[in-house]
């Protein structure tokens, strides 16, 4: 749904009756089940035989998922003495170690603090203590990491796991191993008092779990935003939350998809909001599979991985497509299986959704989400036949608003900032009132995104408030700049700023990671003249080797400033 203000004030519903596809429900039920766990429980129980994840060639079914999750959880209880509602935090890549502590933590009762295995000390020191974080479980990679702050943290716990622990006891040595020894990727480390993960979940399966009641309004996740726009804060996310966003993509996605059937490729991180609810969460409850790649910027290696599986589903973000398409291998992959493809997290690129839908026959829908609401706010819809760059339609249940600066509402095709209703909307932020109170009114979250919406209900986004570019009195959005950008057969990547300029308050500049060494500027600047007015043509041109990015790959642009 949106909502519109008419001329007297009053705010209609407007149904999407014409917009939306065959099957797709305007509402879900957010109190499906009681909590993440019951719905686990459920799952892992209908689907016992069915394989839950892969990863570098080892399998868990469902059912062996919930026995070691058990047991986990046992021991956390048990052995930790950990009680409900503590913080547990998660910091591991893509491997079965990841969901089995998830769901061994949601069983505990905890509630589960996501980290960037990336992190430096610095923002891994604000997260544990801002959080008040007692356990952590960490992959032996970064524990130098945890071990230079640790001290100055409430942490009491660490638990440690390499990354070969969960792919048998030969396969699991050999590849510790040469992460080890050969590769040296484990920097030394002195955390004398860590337990190793295999050892809780022997421990925990000789111990007795105890059940914890639940309800909708626990705290599951203390999900951090990306700190991409200032200190990071824990966004509390409710078990209500997370089923309710679990049901709406479910409920956008489901049409195209068979319970039992599918296996989708997770090469976003589990840590992060958009894989944690689009594919381990949602999956599950159609019995799927998560292929979990745990190191995806090893493109060769994961178009390798690729071809090992009849795959029917991906996510990903534009940069993450856009680095499939350039990799040699992936065009000669059997897409033949593949129903669908969802991009999120970052504008999903015309010249990448195009030559996406070409290579795959398989249109790259676009979702759009942000951590605060779970994520998933719109999407595509699953029968539209090409990419027609918007956002798509709202989630079942969702309700959205686009407010002006006067506080007043946007008529349809104005731009204003997109605020978002519905019950995958946070709680708040941790610890932080006003933070909270600035983003939140009344049951509404602004969500810092300037938007519009066509007459057929479909949103688009402009950009975000804080990327604007103002050029002499003029708006200058970095999004645009970038598609046109691209289109560029010679361009692999861009982003576009805005920088001081004494004669039109800012003009643009664009970072461009060329595919050959034979683009110049003068062939960018005269591409961007003939795709853009005036006003948005950039001044000057930096040729980069890369672009910084998030975990997820999302373009910085707040560093190229």
């Amino acid at each position: 749904m949106l909502k519109i203000t008419d001329e007297e004030g009053i705010v209609e519903k407007i149904w999407l009756e014409k917009s939306y596809p065959p099957g797709v429900p305007f509402e879900i039920n957010p109190d499906k089940y009681p909590s993440l766990v019951a719905m686990f429980t459920k799952y892992t129980t209908q689907y016992s035989d069915k394989t839950a994840f892969i990863n570098m060639g080892a399998q868990i079914s469902y059912a062996e998922l919930a026995q070691q999750a058990t047991a986990f959880a046992a021991y956390l209880q048990q052995d930790l003495g950990l009680k409900k509602g503590d913080k547990f935090a998660i910091m591991v890549p893509n491997t079965l170690q990841y969901p089995i502590a998830l769901f061994g933590g949601l069983l505990a009762g905890l509630t589960v603090v996501n980290v960037n295995p990336l992190y430096t000390a610095r923002e891994l020191e604000h997260q544990l203590k801002d959080s008040g974080t007692k356990a952590i479980l960490i992959i032996e990679n970064f524990a130098q990491t945890l071990e230079k702050i640790v001290k100055k943290t409430p942490v009491e716990h660490v638990i440690m796991t390499s990354l070969g622990d969960r792919l048998g006891l030969v396969k699991g040595v050999v590849v510790n191993a040469v992460v080890k020894y050969v590769k040296k990727m484990v920097p030394v480390f002195n955390l004398p008092d860590a337990i190793r993960f295999n050892a809780a979940l022997t421990k925990g399966r000789a111990l007795t779990f105890m059940p914890v009641e639940l309800c909708g309004d626990d705290l599951a996740f203390l999900q951090y935003t990306g700190g991409t726009t200032g200190v990071s804060k824990g966004a509390m996310l409710t078990h209500r939350n997370m089923v309710a966003n679990l049901e709406q993509a479910k409920a956008a996605i489901k049409p195209m998809l068979e319970e039992g059937c599918e296996l989708v490729v997770t090469a976003l991180p589990l840590y992060h909001i958009f894989a944690l609810t689009a594919n381990c969460l949602t999956f599950m409850t159609l019995g799927g599979t998560n292929l979990l790649i745990t190191n995806p910027r090893d493109m060769p290696g994961f178009v390798k991985e690729l071809g090992k599986y009849k795959f029917t589903a991906i996510t990903g973000v534009n940069t993450l497509f856009n680095g499939l398409l350039n990799t040699p291998g992936f065009k000669n992959l059997d897409f033949s299986t593949l129903k669908m493809a969802l991009g999120g997290g970052m504008a999903v690129q015309r010249p990448v959704a195009e030559r996406w839908q070409q290579v795959t026959s398989t249109r790259l829908l676009e979702g759009y989400g942000l951590t605060e609401c779970a994520p998933l706010v719109t999407i595509s819809p699953y029968n539209q036949e090409s990419f027609n760059g918007t956002i798509g339609l709202p989630a079942p249940s969702t309700d959205i608003k686009i407010m002006l600066d006067d506080g007043s509402e946007a008529a349809i095709g104005e731009s204003g900032e997109m605020w978002v209703q519905g019950p995958q909307v946070m709680k708040g932020y941790y610890n932080r009132e006003d933070a909270s109170n600035e983003i939140l009114h009344d049951g509404w979250l602004a969500t810092g995104d300037i938007a519009f919406v066509d007459e057929l209900g479909f949103f688009s986004i402009v950009d975000r408030k804080k990327d604007m570019i103002i050029v002499s009195g003029f708006n200058v959005y970095p999004n645009e700049i970038e598609e046109v950008v691209m289109m560029h057969e010679g361009v692999l990547e861009a982003a576009a700023i805005g920088i001081p300029n004494e004669a039109c308050g800012e003009m643009v500049k664009i970072f461009v990671v060329a595919k050959q060494g034979d683009l110049d500027e003068a062939t960018l600047i005269k591409h961007c003249r003939e795709n853009l007015t005036s006003y948005k043509v950039p001044k000057l041109v930096e040729f980069r080797d890369e672009l910084p990015k998030t975990n997820v790959g999302k373009i910085l642009r707040r560093e190229l400033r």
